[in-house]
């Protein structure tokens, strides 16, 4: 697999919108719940996830990345994971598999279980226009509620998503079933926020069928 973008796409204000900084604080979020000692992160973007881990946490993190100009700690594809099984507690790939092809999804969610001890964390994008309500008065919590409308648009190949969640053929529920082969999903949800970015909290499956421990050992 080629790189789809050049560096200078993670500078632009197009891809730095508002609704992708909500992205990042439930990834920081999510990860920091499962207490990992290591996160191997594919796809490193313009490096906000990394950079806050390395310089508030004391977790490992290691990069992997197809592109060799943003100088990830490693260099390869998400198909083919050049480390070894279990090498990782945590396995994150946000808004990344979606610039597979789909019938490149499952083998690429493979590859993320064999490396991973613990989990992962997975973002994808989903299409379809949300209706959205928040409501707060004093002294009382505030109320949200958000509901996307089905419109099961047909994809069209941008020169970067190949699918996106919601379009025609690509259901949530053809979603869940190929993550379902390798992981417990134990936590499924989109920001409030960001409508268009789904959220999974996927535990390793062992042999028994029990998920994993959210603490490694």
């Amino acid at each position: 697999m080629d790189k789809q973008v050049s560096q200078s796409h993670y500078s632009s204000e197009h891809y730095a919108f508002s609704g992708r900084w909500v992205s990042y604080y439930h990834q920081v979020k999510e990860s920091l719940a499962l207490s990992p000692k290591s996160i191997l992160e594919i796809g490193v973007g313009d490096k906000v996830f990394g950079s806050y881990l390395q310089a508030n946490t004391e977790i490992s993190y290691t990069a992997l990345d197809i592109a060799e100009d943003l100088k990830p700690d490693i260099l390869g594809s998400v198909t083919n994971i050049p480390c070894s099984d279990k090498s990782f507690d945590v396995v994150c790939a946000f808004q990344i598999l979606e610039h597979l092809p789909f019938s490149e999804f499952d083998r690429a969610c493979s590859e993320i279980a064999r490396v991973s001890k613990v989990g992962a964390l997975i973002s994808l994008p989903h299409f379809g226009p949300p209706i959205k309500f928040c409501f707060k008065l004093p002294f009382f919590k505030e109320f949200k509620f958000a509901w996307k409308i089905p419109f099961p648009k047909k994809h069209s190949f941008n020169g970067q998503h190949y699918w996106e969640i919601g379009k025609k053929g690509y259901s949530a529920q053809k979603i869940r079933d190929v993550l379902s082969r390798y992981f417990l999903i134990e936590k499924e949800f989109i920001p409030f926020e960001n409508q268009y970015h789904r959220f999974y909290v996927l535990k390793k499956v062992k042999s028994d069928g029990v998920g994993v421990l959210s603490s490694p050992e």
